[in-house]
Order: structure tokens, then sequence, then C-alpha cells
């Protein structure tokens, strides 16, 4: 990474708990590109003010986690069809102050389900209901599976998300079993107070053909390691968070890196 400088140009994440991964990543990036860009985590205390700095001070992309991946739509200027077509924003480009919103969350899900050769009849358990859902349901429908389930407390989000995609939903697990569970909830993430609890009981886990945790810290949480145990095949919230860094990259520098590039990134992420 060159030194600082008042040429930099200066990329960001927005998130209720930041971690070093998308920092990590980026950074090694740019050293491994010679490029003169620095990026850098925030946990905002006020999200509309931190939206009016990145426009108001010229920084380049933003990435956007949880919670916040509904809640910025109203503060940008245009909606990229991979964001609009979720309600979900998980990274926002800013170009001469005018900053347009996209969705790579959407990709990297629907790439994983390609490259793991889920099959599309598979039954399937999504918990979760917010813009990370969002996400995953509609890479689910679009993919072409038809048996899915959404289960979320507040049945208004849930309801809503499984009827937009012709699913159903439900409350609570209640004993239920798929082919494939996914969980897209912060149960198991790291720093939050459900670190240490499994989002799907042991015999969801016993009865399921995949096992799919989109928390991506640590990379091992509870239901994947439960489900290695299990000996069940697993896609972990650090493939999903490989993908997704990878395709903001290339929207923020319009420099797409080599294979080989993005493995010795992946690989600087996760030695931490």
């Amino acid at each position: 990474m060159p030194i600082l400088n008042k040429d930099m140009t200066l990329c960001i994440s927005l998130s209720a708990r930041p971690s070093n991964n998308g920092t990590r990543f980026h950074n090694h990036l740019y050293g491994q590109l010679d490029l003169n860009w620095i990026y850098k985590a925030f946990a905002p205390t006020n999200l509309e003010q931190a939206i009016a700095g990145v426009r108001g001070l010229g920084i380049r992309g933003c990435a956007v986690s949880m919670p916040y991946k509904e809640d910025v739509i109203a503060l940008v200027d245009e909606m990229d069809p991979s964001a609009k077509a979720i309600d979900s924003v998980n990274t926002i480009v800013n170009t001469d102050g005018h900053l347009k919103a996209y969705n790579t969350d959407y990709t990297a899900i629907e790439q994983l389900l390609a490259t793991n050769s889920v099959p599309t009849d598979y039954s399937v358990l999504v918990q979760g209901a917010g813009g990370m859902a969002k996400a995953t349901v509609a890479a689910l429908r679009d993919a072409g599976f038809t048996d899915v389930t959404v289960i979320a407390r507040n049945e208004a989000a849930g309801r809503a998300l499984a009827e937009q995609y012709g699913f159903s939903w439900r409350a609570a697990l209640d004993g239920g079993a798929a082919d494939m569970i996914v969980n897209v909830t912060p149960i198991g993430m790291a720093g939050g107070a459900d670190a240490d609890a499994l989002s799907f009981p042991a015999e969801a886990i016993d009865t399921a053909k995949i096992v799919f945790d989109v928390v991506a810290l640590p990379a091992e949480t509870p239901l994947i390691r439960a489900a290695r145990v299990a000996g069940k095949p697993v896609i972990t919230g650090a493939e999903v968070a490989t993908i997704q860094a990878l395709e903001q990259f290339v929207l923020y520098t319009g420099v797409r890196p080599t294979a080989e590039q993005v493995r010795a990134a992946e690989e600087f992420t996760r030695a931490q």
C-alpha cells in the first residue's frame, strides 16, 4: 500500500459490526495492482450523515452491510437493476457526486449455487427476511428452485418476501427440515449476542443434504462447524464475501483482477 497522500482514492464500508474482511481484501488487491487507493471500514452513528459524507467527500465506493441494506435506498440517486429488483443495496458507487446503488450479494449467491451444482429440485429453508435474505431468495427463484420456505419471526417481512417470489412463509422452524438449509440471519456472527448459537437445530442439519451460511465472520460459524462434523457439504459466508467483494472492487476501480490475484487476496483475508 502506498504512503497516505492527498491523491488517494478512498472506498469505505458501513456496517453495525464491521470486520476486517473487506478492508484486507480490497487493500491487498490495491497493493497487488499498484493502485493509489485505500479502503476503510466504519460503524456509522448516523446513516444519513454517513452517505452525505460519501457524496460530499468524493468517496468513490461504499459497501453496505447489515442492517443498512434497505435504509440506504432513500439516500441514493439511482438504483441499478441488481438492487432495484430486490430492494436491497450492498454497494454504492460515487461518480462526481452521483450515487448509484448495486447489489453484488445476488451475484455471489447465484454463482455459488451454480458452482456447487445444487439441484434445483431440492427443498430449501431460508431463515431470515432482511436485505441479504432478499438477495438469497431472488437468486434461488431465478436459478429455478420452486420448493422454498422463508422462516422469519416478523410476519409482515417474511410473508411479503416469500409471496413476492412465489414461496411459502412460516414464523418458526417447528421441526421442519429440507434438502438445503440457508442461514441469512446474524446468528453465529462474531461479536454478536448469538455468536455461539446454532441458527438451525441439529435435527435440521442431520436431515439436510447441503448447509449454507451467509455469515462471513467467522469463516467457520457454529452452523458450518456442526455441518462439517455431520459430514454435510457446505457453502460458507466467506465464499459469499469473496465473490461480492470482488464484484464491488470491479465496480469501484473498473479493473478485474486475475484469478491468481483474487486467491492471494482471499488467502490474505482469511489469515487474519
